[in-house]
């Protein structure tokens, strides 16, 4: 009943910018927030940036200072502006979201991920 889809990931190199999107769509009454995770290969999945229904963000440490959250709420979308990109920032992205169902019920829902790839 519910989706998300992500895009905008590719390969880019050291210093560039990306801008992930990420659109929740199905039995949605509402969104109380969304972020952007991220794994790495050998390495366990890790928060990048969530916001919630009050716009207040936050960020892992790592990408602080490069990274932007945004949400808009009438799109049921969530964006991930990702600047001065590092190697160390490859990795296949996840979007997530917190939400309300029209039934009322209340879970959290991923999307399938989309590779960013950083590299000369």
């Amino acid at each position: 009943q519910v989706q998300l889809v992500e895009s905008g990931g590719g390969l880019v190199q050291p210093g560039g910018s990306l801008r992930l999107s990420c659109v929740a769509s199905g039995s949605i009454f509402s969104i109380y927030g969304m972020g952007w995770y991220r794994q790495a290969p050998g390495k366990p999945r890790e928060l990048v940036a969530v916001i919630n229904s009050g716009d207040i963000s936050d960020y892992a440490d790592s990408v602080k200072g490069r990274f932007t959250i945004s949400r808009d709420n009438n799109k049921n979308t969530v964006y991930l502006q990702m600047n001065d990109l590092k190697p160390e920032d490859t990795a296949v992205y996840y979007c997530n979201a917190d939400l309300l169902t029209i039934t009322f019920r209340r879970n959290n829902y991923w999307g399938q991920g989309t590779q960013v790839t950083v590299s000369s």
